[in-house]
């Protein structure tokens, strides 16, 4: 995913060609390594979408006339996102979600076929579809409806915050569903993760997007406020709710 969070953060107005260049060199380099690291892994459908997209996106930007290049400094963001909605739910469709090519290089080939292990990257890779398409749709007001494709609520915030939640969800998930199954067997076994766990480093990001509303948008230095007492309650209840639930250690 790295490449296309990299470009559809950068990409705006005076930004599509380098924007385009790091997506495309950063496609390369994690490429390349992945097979220096790993010599017997095979061809991706994200290596191989990310490789297309891009080069073709550069051939684009090098012969595009001035009016086309700006259509796509505006729109090139939407594009990716709606591209990356498209091989999410398309590869659900066809019934081999794309997180399921990365999953089992990390588990034994005795769980690929297991209706858990399938159905948990059909979960995380609808969350990455969901996540790319509140992107693309909030990139798209603020280019369409705001008219303006720098806005920090549309532009930035909303779909930062949708990328790092989908990484986190991708993070807790497989725990909780491993954790699901060894309770099952094992009434013993500790209960599965609380969604205390997913939603702390979420909580802590609103400080930080609090103080980046104070600074780039004083119009609404309220809700930059807001945004400050709220990750600061919220991230103190959350942790509470964590330590909570740990279970202690027999005396």
């Amino acid at each position: 995913m790295t490449p296309w969070i990299v470009f559809s953060l950068l990409v705006g107005p005076g930004r599509f060609e380098i924007a385009v260049a790091l997506a495309l060199a950063t496609t390369i380099v994690l490429v390349a390594a992945g097979r220096i690291v790993n010599r017997g892994s095979s061809w991706k459908l994200l290596e191989l979408a990310d490789l297309v997209f891009f080069a073709i996106l550069a051939v684009i930007g090098i012969l595009a006339s001035p009016g086309t290049l700006n259509w796509l400094e505006t729109y090139a963001g939407e594009v990716s996102n709606l591209a990356l909605v498209l091989i999410a739910f398309g590869s659900m469709a066809c019934r081999t979600p794309f997180t399921l090519q990365y999953a089992r290089e990390q588990v034994d080939p005795s769980y690929w076929n297991t209706p858990t292990f399938v159905r948990t990257n059909y979960v995380i890779t609808g969350v990455w579809g969901l996540a790319f398409l509140i992107a693309a749709v909030a990139g798209g007001y603020g280019d369409l409806v705001l008219r303006n494709a720098n806005n920090i609520w549309t532009g930035w915030i909303i779909q930062i915050l949708a990328i790092i939640a989908a990484l986190r969800f991708t993070e807790w998930y497989p725990d909780v569903v491993r954790a699901r199954a060894r309770h099952a067997a094992d009434s013993s076994a500790p209960e599965p993760p609380h969604m205390a766990g997913m939603l702390l480093p979420m909580a802590g990001l609103l400080v930080p997007l609090g103080i980046a509303v104070l600074i780039f948008d004083s119009d609404m230095w309220w809700l930059g406020v807001a945004l400050l007492v709220v990750g600061v309650l919220l991230t103190k209840a959350l942790a509470g709710h964590q330590r909570h639930q740990r279970p202690r250690r027999p005396q």
